[in-house]
């Protein structure tokens, strides 16, 4: 069997969420990112945190999930680096 025809079969391939969540979900990676060069003022000290509890949450659950969702799992690590970065950044131009 070839390579790409064993992954499009895979439990985690295209054919299944295990693949486009995680896909999807580097959309909030990259608006974290693109938040880090907005002034500290705007950012949500709530919402940031909130952020930062959902992507641990989830790392997790990419962990337990059989067959483990490795993509998931770097997603969600991913953001959570993001948002506690961001959360520093709140926290310090709070005083």
């Amino acid at each position: 069997m070839s390579p790409f025809r064993a992954f499009w079969n895979s439990p985690v391939g295209p054919k299944t969420t295990h693949f486009w969540g995680p896909i999807s979900n580097w959309g909030l990676v990259a608006s974290g990112l693109a938040d880090t060069q907005k002034p500290p003022e705007m950012i949500s000290g709530n919402m940031t945190g909130a952020m930062c509890v959902c992507s641990a949450l989830l790392m997790r659950f990419a962990w337990m999930v059989q067959p483990r969702n490795y993509l998931l799992l770097v997603c969600h690590a991913s953001n959570e680096t993001v948002q506690l970065y961001q959360l520093s950044r709140f926290v310090k131009a709070q005083g």
